[in-house]
């Protein structure tokens, strides 16, 4: 529990140290620096055994998207440059810029994620918090593919 609490914890720190502009979440000047909330999400009982934390950048060249996909563990996603387009199966498609977050259930089908660009890249940072070893992605049951294209 101690290690779950602390892998919980250090999501919190890790996203507000990213975020240093955008909109959402409280706001507070420290001396100089702006530290904000990017996002507070609880996460699903984890075995906090063997809790590993890892995070993936994913650059989308302008008008691409990734295939339909699933995470097996919860993901924070961190938009870092550019706007990201993003669906989870039962959800709206969501439009993300710089600055901005959001939260995928482990497990969620993951339809849309996509630069809708045509003219500059975009940066996802992907925070994945596991219990358990194996891919952090894998492709989508009956998913439709060639997003993007």
């Amino acid at each position: 529990m101690k290690r779950t609490l602390a892998a919980i914890a250090a999501i919190a720190v890790l996203a507000a140290g990213m975020a240093v502009r955008g909109a959402g979440g409280r706001q507070k000047a420290v001396g100089e620096e702006i530290v904000r909330d990017a996002i507070s999400q609880r996460m699903p009982e984890m075995d906090g055994k063997n809790l590993t934390a890892t995070l993936v950048e994913v650059i989308y060249p302008p008008g691409i998207g990734s295939e339909p996909h699933s995470h097996p563990c919860p993901v924070i996603g961190y938009v870092a440059e550019g706007t990201i387009e993003s669906q989870v199966k039962g959800q709206p498609v969501g439009t993300f810029t710089a600055g901005q977050t959001f939260y995928e259930p482990p497990n969620g089908v993951h339809l849309v994620s996509r630069n809708p660009s045509k003219t500059k890249p975009a940066k996802l940072l992907a925070y994945f918090l596991c219990d358990h070893a194996g891919p952090l992605s894998g492709p989508a049951p009956g998913a439709v593919t060639n997003q993007g294209k």
